[in-house]
């Protein structure tokens, strides 16, 4: 690789990365926002990414390449089922990829190759969630939308200091998974989040943009 193509590459990484965490904490952030983040121009930025709509793309379908990745992994794992989920989710939650794709629901049109990588995302999520279910080592009260949620919720936790918060995010995943975990210690109460509540942020936020 070239100096050129190698410093246009870092700085594609610098971009991705500052994007992450700036839509992470504000979907509606202006993409100069990124750029002073990322510590690039905003016509270095320009020129990558010609628009705030394309730069979403982006996010959106490395966040759900790697959270496929992750889900792919932990389905062809050796481990027992609740391992190779517990693995899953460590890593789905330091990378932030199924976070920040929930995130950006709704913040931009998606591409026909786009709604394909999420829907074998979610194929491969519905498969290690039954398997963990069959397995009986997951309480019988939570669906997989309720676990996608919190999983979104932890994400969020963000800190000054060296790490940014993810060794508390770390701790509060392992105090989620407790309480996920079969036998449950008594019921919870309302019913619990659906699979149409996470795609109905897709069409309200789209609807509001209309």
């Amino acid at each position: 690789m070239s100096g050129r193509r190698a410093e246009a590459a870092r700085n594609d990484g610098r971009i991705l990365d500052a994007a992450r965490a700036v839509f992470l904490a504000d979907p509606d952030a202006p993409i100069s926002s990124v750029a002073a983040a990322a510590g690039v121009g905003i016509s270095a930025l320009y020129r990558r990414y010609p628009s705030k709509e394309q730069l979403l793309r982006a996010l959106a379908e490395d966040g759900l390449t790697r959270y496929a990745a992750s889900l792919e992994a932990a389905l062809a794992s050796d481990d027992d089922p609740w391992t190779a989920y517990v693995t899953c989710l460590q890593e789905v939650l330091d990378g932030q990829s199924q976070a920040l794709a929930q995130r950006l629901a709704g913040t931009f049109t998606p591409t026909p190759e786009l709604t394909l990588t999420a829907q074998r995302a979610a194929r491969l999520s519905g498969r290690l969630f039954r398997r963990v279910r069959k397995a009986g080592e997951l309480r019988d009260d939570v669906t997989e939308a309720d676990i996608v949620l919190l999983l979104e919720t932890v994400s969020l936790v963000e800190l000054p200091g060296a790490d940014g918060g993810a060794s508390l995010r770390r701790r509060y995943l392992a105090l989620l998974l407790q309480a996920l975990r079969a036998p449950a210690a008594g019921p919870l109460p309302g019913p619990p989040a659906r699979e149409a509540d996470l795609t109905a942020r897709w069409r309200a936020r789209l609807s509001q943009g209309d």
